[in-house]
């Protein structure tokens, strides 16, 4: 009877183990995901920029194109100091392989998710608005 019982503590154990560790390997592919998505709008942000630039002076509409250009400027910013700071936080072996991760990485990985969603809507939102100022 004592053996059964510690055969089945320690297969929950093991289960609890590997259900926590492919959590953490679905949540580092959830986040790389989100990066993935809107790293390829960079190149897009940066020509729009360019493009609003262009079409700035001291009128309304023109302090209008100003705000819109400073808003992608900011939003590319915090992209690649997201990017920096997820790279110091995380190794690549738990990036790329899906290596467990400590319990405070797993609070860090959490933070990360939040950051990074709220990075791709700040990301979509201002090519959105310089692509409807510029009427793209």
């Amino acid at each position: 009877m004592k053996k059964t019982i510690i055969l089945m503590v320690l297969a929950f154990a093991a289960l609890t183990i590997s259900c926590n560790s492919k959590t953490d390997s679905t949540q580092m592919k959830t986040v790389m995901a989100v990066h993935d998505e809107v790293m390829p709008e960079m190149g897009k942000m940066g020509k729009l920029v360019g493009e609003l630039s262009s079409k700035e002076d001291s009128t309304a509409v023109g302090l209008k194109y100003k705000q819109a250009r400073m808003d992608l400027q900011e939003a590319h910013k915090s992209m690649m100091t997201w990017m920096q700071n997820f790279g110091t936080r995380f190794t690549s072996d738990e990036i790329l392989n899906g290596a467990e991760l400590s319990d405070e990485k797993q609070v860090w990985l959490n933070e990360e998710q939040v950051k990074i969603e709220d990075l791709r809507e700040h990301i979509n939102g201002s090519i959105k608005t310089a692509e409807e100022l510029l009427k793209k």
